[in-house]
């Protein structure tokens, strides 16, 4: 693969992952500097509040309950090979399409949430979103990022990525 075509299906989902992580460590430093531990600031009454949790475990608080002695070293080894999975999946998969934007947000997220557990030990959790009964647990922009993510490598999935489909020059090969 020529420089120039290498650098094209990189910059997409590099920008992309560079920009969540960058947007979710920033708000994830301003919950640390203005909203004490489990704090809630209403946003929008009886739908949406900031509070600031720490998540030791994985999506929904999973293994939270754990021995952080052997989980912390474990995610965070997990989650550096999630990366160079994605940084495999960008080499392999179309670089056209909704996939490299989906990649790019899905590794923004993971680095994000990386760098909270490398840090911390935990990550730090403040979007809480409820109605009536309804309450989901709370999570932050690494996970909203590494959600639309998944959302638009189903579309490419689904839907395919269409110019990627087409045939390509012989230079491009």
């Amino acid at each position: 693969m020529p420089a120039l075509t290498a650098l094209r299906k990189y910059a997409v989902p590099l920008m992309t992952a560079a920009l969540v992580a960058a947007w979710d460590l920033a708000t994830k430093a301003w919950v640390l500097r203005n909203l004490d531990l489990y704090e809630v600031r209403t946003v929008f009454q009886g739908w949406f509040d900031l509070v600031h949790v720490r998540n030791p475990g994985v999506a929904f608080s999973l293994l939270a309950n754990l021995d952080p002695a052997w989980v912390r070293p474990a995610l965070v080894a997990v989650t550096v090979a999630e990366i160079g999975a994605l940084l495999c999946f960008i080499w392999f998969l179309p670089g056209r399409g909704p996939t490299p934007w989906g990649l790019g947000m899905i590794l923004g997220g993971a680095a994000g949430n990386l760098i909270d557990r490398a840090r911390f030990g935990y990550v730090v959790d403040f979007v809480d979103i409820y109605r009536g009964g309804f309450h989901w647990p709370t999570f932050n922009l690494a996970d909203a990022g590494i959600t639309v993510g998944i959302l638009l490598l189903a579309a490419g999935m689904i839907f395919g990525n269409k110019e990627s489909d087409a045939p390509r020059p012989a230079a491009d090969r």
